[in-house]
């Protein structure tokens, strides 16, 4: 059984990135601009990947890491090619 103080961590980092996540996508509604958009889109993917590595630790599944780590390259590749889309439309 896990201890009282590990449990409180994991809700308070649960808690924490949960807040993190809903402030970003308050900020990719309301962005003004497209490259704001685009930043809070991007750090959605890592509160997300977050979300999944916490929860890795949480059940001590070490497959879960695998998965954040494609998470994260699919993410680069989307914004490295959201990015150069937007600097030939200009």
């Amino acid at each position: 059984m896990e201890s009282t103080f590990e449990n409180t961590m994991i809700i308070l980092s649960f808690s924490a990135l949960l807040m993190a996540l809903l402030i970003t996508l308050y900020r990719l509604m309301r962005g003004p601009s497209s490259s704001d958009r685009i930043i809070a889109l991007d750090l959605v993917v890592s509160v997300v990947m977050g979300f999944i590595l916490l929860y890795s630790v949480l059940v001590s599944k070490e497959i879960y890491v695998d998965i954040a780590i494609v998470i994260s390259l699919i993410s680069f590749m989307g914004t490295i090619s959201i990015s150069i889309y937007l600097r030939h439309k200009k």
